[in-house]
């Protein structure tokens, strides 16, 4: 008999800026519904905005940062929304992503991002770094806006909406199926639990 498999993903939806008056509101929204829907997702929100961080990391327990670990914790997978500043990204989104730990490991990460004329792509490639550091997994497709101020109306609704659309569900198919197979395999073997230790490896 065979087991059924929860084909449902649990997501993690982190917002990339606090600034006031920020853009990523309308990026983010748009994203959030690409995701919603009857799609196989559970999602939860990451807002830096809305979070009541420290001024600095602290080293024992703190409200917000235990929820924050909470959610990372839940997740299967992240959507990480980030602008590019000055061809890097946000220092309150480094902060939310090194205020956690083993929570992010063995789990895939994906990005929208935007910016002007190169889409924050920059601000990716940093990222990948740092989510690889963390044993994260980046996944290869995401979604980028360049130019993102015409790209989105005065309502925030994307306009000639059909190429990113295909390009996060896109991304989504791949997140889908990494979130799944490596929430598998931290259930068969708890990430850090290697099969083969070291030693091992090194004389196959």
């Amino acid at each position: 008999m065979h087991q059924k498999v929860d084909t449902r993903i649990r997501l993690a939806l982190i917002y990339g800026s606090s600034r006031e008056g920020r853009f990523c509101d309308k990026v983010a929204g748009w994203a959030i519904s690409q995701i919603q829907g009857d799609g196989p997702f559970d999602l939860a929100i990451v807002d830096p905005g809305e979070i009541d961080l420290p001024p600095r990391h602290v080293s024992g327990k703190h409200p917000a940062l235990e929820e924050l670990r909470q959610i990372i914790g839940w997740a299967d997978g992240f959507v990480v929304v980030t602008p590019e500043y000055n061809r890097g990204y946000p220092a309150i989104l480094k902060f939310l992503i090194d205020a956690v730990g083993p929570e992010w490991r063995g789990k895939p990460v994906s990005f929208v991002s935007y910016g002007g004329i190169s889409g924050g792509l920059r601000a990716v490639e940093q990222l990948r770094l740092v989510f690889g550091e963390l044993h994260a997994a980046p996944i290869r497709d995401g979604v980028a806006f360049a130019d993102v101020w015409s790209r989105f109306d005065a309502e925030g609704c994307l306009v000639n909406a059909d190429r990113a659309e295909q390009a996060m569900a896109t991304m989504l198919a791949q997140l889908h199926w990494w979130a799944s197979a490596l929430r598998t395999a931290r259930q068969n073997v708890p990430y850090g639990q290697f099969a083969l230790e070291p030693e091992s490896v090194s004389k196959l």
